[in-house]
């Protein structure tokens, strides 16, 4: 069984968001949340910077370009949470990771990855 309190997608940066017209995470992370009947809280972190695609890099150059472009947001109640943070697909985690970092400096007690497809 899971044991999560909330959901939480990976934001997108809201320019790309902008231009892409949806974040495919967040769809996951609704569906999951309706599923598990767990409140989903994705406006709680926020991608305070564009970072160009993961897609091209390195494992190196891709913990380097999502250092520090999360952030848990002002209304965020993260405090001894457990939360499940959703993403489509995981490769290096250094996105994961990252978001991860902020929530629990947030307060988060746990992050558990749930993520659509790996990709080696």
């Amino acid at each position: 069984e899971l044991h999560a309190d909330i959901v939480v997608a990976i934001p997108l940066h809201w320019r790309r968001q902008w231009q892409r017209g949806f974040n495919q995470s967040q769809a996951l992370a609704t569906a999951w949340a309706d599923q598990l009947r767990i409140p989903l809280r994705s406006s709680w972190l926020r991608r305070v910077r564009s970072t160009p695609m993961q897609t091209s890099l390195s494992p190196t150059a891709r913990r380097e370009n999502v250092k520090g472009a999360f952030q848990a947001s002002r209304r965020a109640r993260f405090q001894g949470k457990a939360v499940l943070l959703v993403d489509d697909v995981l490769t290096t985690g250094s996105t994961m990771s990252e978001a991860a970092r902020a929530m629990r400096r947030a307060g988060a007690r746990t992050v558990i990855a749930a993520v659509l497809g790996h990709d080696h």
